[in-house]
C-alpha cells in the first residue's frame, strides 16, 4: 500500500504497475487506515475516492471499445445496491450502516458480487458498476 501526500496520476499508476493494492492519501483518518491495511493484507485492492475517480473517468474516457461488462442478471437486487455502494467507494462499514446490515452480511454481499461477476476486487467491482451505468463520475 502506498500511502502519500502526492495526489499525483502518474505516481498513482506507477504505484499500481509496481504491485500496489492500494493508494491513499496521507489525509486519511486513523480508523481507516487501519480498516485499509487490514483490507489489502486480505487481498483486496483500495484507492483513495479523489484518486478512483480520477483513474475510472480516464478509463472510461480512453477505453474505445470495452469488452461488454458482465450481466447484473445473477445478482439479487440488494446485491446490485451493494454494488451500486461500491461503485461510491463506500467501505464495508459504511455500506453496512447506509443499509442497516451487519458488516458480516455485507462482507456476504460483496463476496457474492465478486464471485458473480467474475471479478478479482473491489476495484473491477466499482469498474462494473460505472460499465452497468449504476454510478457515474462526480464532476469537481
Amino acid at each position: 500500500m502506498v500511502l502519500t501526500t502526492w495526489d499525483v496520476d502518474a505516481h498513482v499508476v506507477a504505484a499500481l504497475r509496481a504491485g500496489a493494492s492500494g493508494f491513499l492519501l496521507k489525509d486519511i483518518r486513523p480508523g481507516e487506515l487501519v480498516d485499509a491495511i487490514r483490507l489489502t493484507a486480505r487481498g483486496d485492492a483500495l484507492l483513495a475516492p479523489s484518486v478512483l475517480s480520477r483513474v475510472l473517468e480516464r478509463y472510461l474516457r480512453t477505453t474505445s471499445d470495452p469488452a461488454p461488462p458482465p450481466s447484473l442478471g445473477n445478482l439479487s437486487a440488494r446485491e446490485r445496491e451493494v454494488l451500486t455502494l461500491i461503485g461510491q467507494a463506500l467501505s464495508n462499514a459504511e455500506i453496512a450502516e447506509r443499509l442497516r446490515l451487519s458488516e458480516a452480511t455485507v462482507k456476504n454481499h460483496v463476496t457474492a458480487v465478486l464471485r458473480k461477476l467474475n471479478l478479482r476486487d473491489r476495484v473491477q467491482a466499482v469498474v462494473a458498476a460505472y460499465d452497468h451505468g449504476l454510478v457515474r463520475p462526480r464532476r469537481p
